[in-house]
């Protein structure tokens, strides 16, 4: 059975409303060409050439699909790019759901074209997740007008913001405390600081959410696997929504952040799943007495908000580090809720 012919430089067909039926969209934080456009000379606050992790991940992408130049990129832009391959899993989840398209917006493409986040993007979606996958240094930060469209956008009944800022990697300038973050998560292409999300930080603190993204950590494996997370510990009784329902891990990576809740007004914000760390390799963060990091948080209406707000990693919306049928349920119940 073939495929569908892909199209690129298209505008945006807006979906029409039906009830009962979710619109979701998916705004990627990032300058495609500020990121792309790094030195690889710089050992810090990159994504990997593809060259890099051809040599890393040897021989998975040894194929002429990745490893020939005239057909994959091998710079950056071509890692960039196995994001784009990794989520198309979860459009197509959505899509058998919802009957819509879910479409992948992002601040600055490849061919330079900005898109701040503004009507356009918000105007036919019931469900919007934004990935903070932007670089700290390439100076992403959401302006008044883009807080102001989203807090309008979270006024509407019914509807959810997800947010995704990624891992923090290195923030202490303590060079030995680096290094054990470096050890703990065991990934040779992410460098001793790499910090991300700058963008989705500035758009949380605008809209006066009690979240911060914190390290990288390692979770605890499965027994009897080597790629498969522990199964999350749940709070079923403050899932009101149902996100959850028949959710029992998500993927494994390496270097997830923990989402930091900064208020102890237990009433404004819920974790509904905290994951277990790999205790068998040192951090500060399990060194200070923790076992688990927070995987998924909701902060639920109020405060002049309809909608509802989740805080989870954008790795977990794609297949580069796995799937399997929980972390396809987490999709599904998420393009569902009511």
């Amino acid at each position: 059975m073939t495929t569908a012919a892909r199209t690129y430089n298209q505008t945006h067909a807006a979906r029409k409303y039906a009830k009962g039926r979710r619109r979701v969209s998916v705004y990627i934080a990032w300058s495609y060409p500020g990121e792309a456009n790094r030195d690889p000379r710089q050992l810090d606050n990159r994504f990997s050439t593809m060259t890099e992790v051809r040599r890393v991940l040897w021989p998975e992408y040894e194929k002429p699909q990745w490893a020939d130049p005239l057909r994959f990129q091998q710079g950056i832009a071509g890692w960039l790019e196995l994001f784009f391959w990794a989520w198309v899993r979860f459009q197509a989840v959505v899509e058998e759901v919802t009957g819509y398209p879910v479409p992948m917006f992002q601040r600055v493409d490849q061919a330079g074209f900005s898109l701040p986040l503004d009507e356009r993007v918000v105007a036919d979606a019931d469900t919007l997740l934004v990935f903070g996958l932007d670089h700290v240094v390439t100076e992403q930060v959401a302006g008044a007008a883009e807080i102001e469209v989203v807090r309008d956008f979270l006024k509407r009944e019914g509807t959810c913001l997800l947010l995704g800022p990624h891992h923090d990697v290195g923030a202490s300038p303590d060079l030995k405390e680096r290094e054990m973050e470096y050890a703990h998560h065991g990934d040779a292409l992410v460098p001793r600081q790499q910090r991300f999300g700058e963008y989705t930080r500035s758009l949380v603190k605008g809209l006066g959410i009690p979240v911060e993204n914190r390290f990288g950590l390692r979770p605890a494996l499965a027994k009897g696997t080597t790629n498969r997370s522990a199964p999350l510990t749940v709070l079923r009784d403050l899932d009101k929504r149902g996100w959850l329902a028949g959710v029992h891990n998500f993927n494994f990576h390496m270097h997830l952040p923990h989402y930091a809740v900064t208020t102890d007004d237990t009433r404004s914000i819920h974790v509904l799943a905290r994951q277990p760390i790999d205790l068998s390799r040192p951090h500060p963060f399990t060194n200070a007495g923790n076992t688990e990091f927070n995987a998924l948080v909701w902060i639920p209406p109020g405060d002049g908000r309809a909608g509802d707000v989740l805080v989870a990693d954008s790795t977990i919306f794609s297949t580069l580090f796995g799937a399997d049928e929980s972390l396809e349920r987490f999709w599904k119940n998420l393009a569902t809720s009511k």
